[in-house]
């Protein structure tokens, strides 16, 4: 049937509504027969009081019928009308239709669906199981459909008939067949039933469009596979997704066992070629088409040059698609139409232009044919076969390795690894690496390998200097733990040094000693700032400083440490900028240089210090000041005329306990205390010697520009003097250290302040909910476990955000300040404090 044909209107089987029940009608219609027989069976007077009875119910029944039907109670109507749209759909579906009960009986049917089957009227038309049954190659899908159809749920299958339904011959038909349930109304009174929709559609059209497509397009491969070039198409990871039969040969690879994803651009492509494929980049929706002429590598490590024109198309964000790539034959006896006049001077020009040094060597090892950056670095022309032998441009002690590269592509081996060399025996000379190919295939002029040289100098300095900052980086975090716990001992030993000094005259025979304890721990307490100081964790109050002052007020001391010996000289630069720095740690600086200067001087010599200022322009143009950023500094060199120090020395000075004096005369912490000052600060520190002519320490320092943000620095609590030290507040004093929490107790208690002890951050918490919050100020450690301090401070502040605290530490305060809120309020002490020292701190910001 065309689509054009008229379709009819009414479906040829519909059974989904009922207007009665039959067996009621007929068992209706036997009881009357059955009171009629009885009645004629009596007498009249017996049958006359019967009669009257039955027609009396009958009379009731139509009277409350009558009355039922007009109040809308009971209907007459046997057939509700169905759904117009509903029916116009299916009967005008091009699909067959059926549906079928669970008893599998047919209850509605399309007209497309006995057309599909073959079947003229009503009476012929078939489940869809008994249309498919007689061919034994549907058998497996029926069986199939039939099991979802009983499961109540939807399936699909293809048939494939040698014939259309319901004819005996004819051309193969495909047919699609699916199920799903569907639940429907079968009666007047709307009970719904669980039924089973069958549609079947005749799909041989589609599947022989398919198949002609599918035909067409194994003659394009077919077109494509045996095309006189290769071709092949790779994703952006560089895998390839296709590749043709003429590449598959000319590489080796059987087409039959290759998988997509299975070969990468760089198991064919020799060298690093496969980069140049990877590193095109484009815009989205952008096409980039580039030409590259490259050697390829077969299976069997055989090379060939190709010419390879690779298109790329780029997706949404840049994302590189898949290539379309040709590969044309460049291998001597291909036929190439092209002319290549283009490709060599394009050739000449990157091989010139290329940042790494290229030259080619004969069977002898002599350096042929170079380019630019050969003659740079190496200083060889192009001075054919009897040329500078390549051995004999580097350092003695890298030629055997590199020699034994060349005897490798003399031999004609596939990979060799890189070799690193010297170009000089200097111990700061420069260096390359190697990387050599060998020439296959009939090498031109005798050539036999191809050298890749790329200097490696600036990289192997980068490499030093981060091996010695690692190196530092770790011995600095040892010292900065050592020092914490260091302080943390001599807290309780000064404290307690200090409880006793107050209970004991001058007089009495034990303040002597009593003071040598105390004085002695200051003199730990002085080195462990040092390594506070060289771990870059010391707390330092930097200002605005104009060193031309401070050199001024330092040059009297200056004068007296240095001696009658050695002679100090001061250059003041001119309209020096200002630096932002600590001025006792910056006075700490000079002063231990000068001392070193000095030391180095046991007969006398002079020390000069100059300042100057340092532009961006001139920052770059220092000796040794490698990993220095370009910018505006202030200048501090401090020169000696002393023995210098050889370059093994040179290496280590910057490191703790590292010292060239004798066993006593120094604690080997002065230049890394130093290094760690002005590393501190933002500065950089670069040391220059020479043995027997002396040694030159040059500080930059950045420049300090202004703002009108900039406030004063406040001057530190502990500098501030106060006459009376006691006091009535209530203190909660947090602190995991047993010692120092037993004496800043009673360090506090003995100026008549109410003390709270807590060990830990919990236990404070609990504290402050058992006074009822009563607490005036909070003196906590900062590195605790369970709860530090600065966690401790969140806590406290989310019920009395006005509570004072002053945090205690080993560690400099800008170690734990920036776990702190933004603007936070507090008062740091740094550890090891004296008695003194807290009760000030604690006046002052009670009395704040």
């Amino acid at each position: 049937m065309s689509d054009n044909d008229a379709q009819p209107t009414q479906p040829v089987i519909d059974r989904t509504e009922r207007t009665g029940n039959i067996g009621l009608l007929m068992l209706l219609a036997l009881g009357l027969i059955a009171a009629a027989s009885a009645f004629a069976l009596m007498n009249r007077e017996q049958a006359e009081p019967y009669v009257l009875v039955l027609l009396g119910v009958l009379a009731v029944v139509g009277v409350f019928s009558l009355f039922a039907g007009a109040i809308g109670l009971l209907r007459f109507s046997g057939r509700g009308s169905p759904s117009p749209i509903a029916s116009a759909f299916l009967e005008n579906f091009a699909d067959g239709v059926t549906i079928t009960d669970t008893d599998g009986r047919i209850i509605y049917a399309n007209q497309a669906y006995a057309t599909l089957t073959g079947a003229d009227v009503a009476a012929d038309v078939r489940s869809v199981e008994r249309v498919f049954s007689a061919d034994p190659n549907a058998a497996d899908a029926l069986f199939r459909l039939s099991q979802a159809a009983r499961e109540q749920r939807s399936a699909r299958e293809e048939i494939r008939l040698p014939c259309p339904l319901g004819q005996t011959q004819g051309e193969p038909h495909w047919y699609r067949v699916s199920v799903r349930p569907v639940r429907i109304p079968l009666g007047a009174d709307g009970r719904e039933r669980d039924c089973t929709t069958w549609q079947i559609a005749d799909i041989t059209r589609d599947r022989a469009d398919q198949e002609m497509s599918f035909q067409e397009l194994q003659r394009v491969i077919n077109f494509l596979d045996h095309a006189p070039a290769g071709f092949f198409s790779c994703d952006a990871r560089g895998r390839l997704v296709y590749l043709n039969a003429t590449l598959a040969d000319w590489l080796g690879y059987d087409l039959a066992q290759f998988d997509a994803g299975e070969i990468d651009l760089s198991d064919f492509i020799s060298g690093d070629g496969a980069e140049l494929l990877r590193s095109i980049y484009g815009k989205a929706g952008e096409v980039k088409s580039e030409t590259f002429d490259l050697d390829l590598v077969t299976r069997h490590g055989r090379g060939f040059p190709v010419r390879i024109i690779h298109r790329v198309p780029f997706g949404a964000e840049g994302v590189a698609g898949e290539s379309r790539t040709l590969v044309l034959n460049r291998s001597p006896g291909e036929d190439v139409s092209e002319e290549l006049r283009a490709s060599e001077v394009r050739f000449a020009r990157f091989f010139n232009n290329t940042p790494i040094a290229i030259a080619s060597i004969d069977r002898e090892g002599q350096v042929g044919k170079t380019n630019a950056q050969f003659l740079r670095l190496f200083g060889v022309s192009d001075t054919g076969p009897n040329g500078v032998a390549l051995l004999d441009l580097i350092a003695e002690g890298s030629r055997g390795a590199l020699k034994e590269a060349l005897d490798k592509a003399l031999d004609g081996q596939g990979e060799i690894p890189p070799v690193d060399a010297r170009l000089d025996d200097r111990e700061d000379g420069r260096s390359a690496t190697f990387y050599i190919s060998a020439v296959r295939d009939g090498a031109e002029d005798g050539e036999v390998a191809i050298v890749y040289a790329l200097e490696t100098t600036a990289q192997r300095v980068l490499e030093a200097q981060f091996a010695q900052g690692q190196k530092m980086q770790a011995v600095g975090q040892l010292a900065g733990g050592v020092a914490h716990d260091f302080n943390n001992v001599l807290t309780a030993i000064i404290g307690f040094s200090d409880l006793l000094l107050a209970s004991h005259r001058p007089s009495d025979p034990s303040f002597q000693d009593i003071m040598n304890i105390k004085q002695n721990a200051n003199r730990a307490a002085g080195l462990v700032r040092q390594l506070l100081a060289f771990s870059r964790r010391q707390t330092l109050r930097p200002k605005e400083l104009a060193l031309d002052d401070v050199l001024a007020d330092l040059s009297i001391l200056l004068d007296r440490l240095l001696g009658e010996k050695v002679e100090l000289k001061v250059v003041h630069g001119r309209d020096l900028w200002p630096v932002m720095a600590d001025l006792n740690q910056l006075e700490q600086v000079i002063v231990n240089l000068a001392v070193n200067a000095r030391d180095a001087m046991a007969t006398g010599g002079q020390v000069t210090i100059r300042t100057s200022n340092v532009s961006e322009e001139s920052s770059k143009s220092f000796d040794n000041t490698r990993g220095m950023p370009p910018g505006e500094y202030v200048l501090i060199e401090v020169s000696d005329t002393g023995h210098g120090m050889p370059p093994e020395v040179m290496e280590k000075i910057f490191e703790p306990f590292f010292s060239t004096k004798e066993v006593g005369k120094g604690t080997g912490l002065g230049l890394s205390t130093v290094y760690g000052i002005i590393k501190q600060t933002g500065g950089f520190i670069f040391c220059s010697s020479e043995v027997d002519k002396g040694t030159t320490f040059r500080i930059f320092l950045p420049r300090h520009v202004r703002k009108e943000s900039d406030k004063p620095v406040e001057k530190p609590v502990e500098q501030q003097q106060l006459s009376d030290l006691t006091g009535s507040a209530s203190i909660l004093l947090v602190e995991d250290e047993e010692a120092v929490r037993a004496f800043a107790a009673r360090a506090l208690s003995s100026r008549g302040y109410t003390v709270h002890e807590a060990s830990s951050g919990t236990e404070a918490l609990e504290i402050m909910e058992e006074t009822g919050g009563k607490i005036d100020i909070v003196v906590s450690d900062v590195v605790m476990p369970e709860m530090d301090g600065p966690t401790l401070l969140r806590e406290l502040r989310k019920t009395q955000p006005d509570l004072k605290i002053i945090f205690v530490s080993g560690y400099a305060e800008e170690a734990f300040e920036k776990n702190l809120p933004e603007n936070e309020k507090f008062t740091f002490l740094p550890k090891p404090f004296t008695l003194k020292q807290l009760a000030t701190v604690v006046k002052e910001v009670l009395g704040s």
